[in-house]
């Protein structure tokens, strides 16, 4: 049983700043790559950003610059730093995990959190 669970987000000033955590948790044995994505009122759901298990970051280029992903190995965390934010970053936020869940079984499967709301508006 693995979860992942995000939290930190909430309604923000355009300008303003917020810092989304993701604790994966469970029978975990290897993360391979975390991400979190978001999914606006009436559009799909859009790849924000992706870091792998050495640390190499991608972004969208909507939000490149201005948000920042990085993780925390030892306790299975992945952050999502979003700053100057603008109402259009308004969608419910998602964590996404490659996950190997034990040592015998090689394969890596795909986790999802809840999701997270983030309001941007004055």
């Amino acid at each position: 049983q693995v979860q992942l669970v995000e939290s930190g987000g909430g309604l923000v000033q355009p300008g303003g700043s917020l810092r989304l955590p993701c604790a994966a948790s469970g029978s975990i044995f290897s993360i391979n790559t975390m991400a979190w994505y978001r999914q606006a009122p009436g559009k799909q759901r859009e790849l924000v950003a992706t870091i792998n298990s050495f640390g190499t970051t991608n972004y969208a280029g909507s939000v490149q610059g201005r948000f920042t992903i990085s993780r925390d190995n030892a306790k299975n965390t992945v952050y999502l730093q979003m700053n100057s934010l603008k109402p259009e970053d308004t969608a419910v936020y998602y964590c996404n995990a490659d996950l190997r869940q034990t040592s015998y079984n090689p394969i890596y499967y795909d986790y999802w959190g809840q999701g997270t709301q983030v309001t941007v508006s004055s």
